[in-house]
């Protein structure tokens, strides 16, 4: 019986195991710009990471130029390169670059944002709407 008990446990084990084995690491890009139609000396990088086992979406954004400080910062979607969208993945918290945070995603979210949908969007108190921004797309 103990034999059966200490197989079986082994077993479980060698599953989760396989299981934290499988999990990715995707990591995504997105070069931050002005948005159409803006004049603006704004710049930046944004750099993403997504843990496939905990649906963990973690995020750095860099940035300067800007024509003031940063009023809001988020990530849209799901949109095509220039089109606009809603608020998928708020930013919180102190937004002076760089900006540091981690959300956890649905798996439609995860589709969207594998598919190139989602776009990184900082604004300002001259542009209400959006000052600079980039679409997030896989980096090798």
């Amino acid at each position: 019986m103990r034999r059966v008990l200490s197989l079986s446990l082994g077993f479980v084990a060698l599953l989760l195991l396989w299981g934290t084995a499988q999990a990715e690491q995707l990591r995504f890009k997105a070069d931050i710009a002005p948005g159409p139609g803006i004049a603006s000396q704004g710049k930046g990088m944004a750099t993403a990471s997504l843990d496939t086992a905990t649906k963990t979406l973690t995020w750095t954004v860099d940035y300067s130029g800007l024509s003031g400080p940063a009023t809001a910062a988020h990530i849209h979607g799901p949109a095509d390169p220039g089109a606009n969208a809603g608020i998928v993945v708020p930013f919180t918290g102190n937004l002076a670059s760089p900006i540091k945070g981690s959300a956890t995603l649905t798996d439609a979210q995860i589709a969207q944002l594998e598919a190139g949908k989602w776009y990184v969007n900082i604004h300002t108190e001259a542009n209400k709407g959006g000052e600079i921004r980039g679409q997030l797309v896989r980096a090798s």
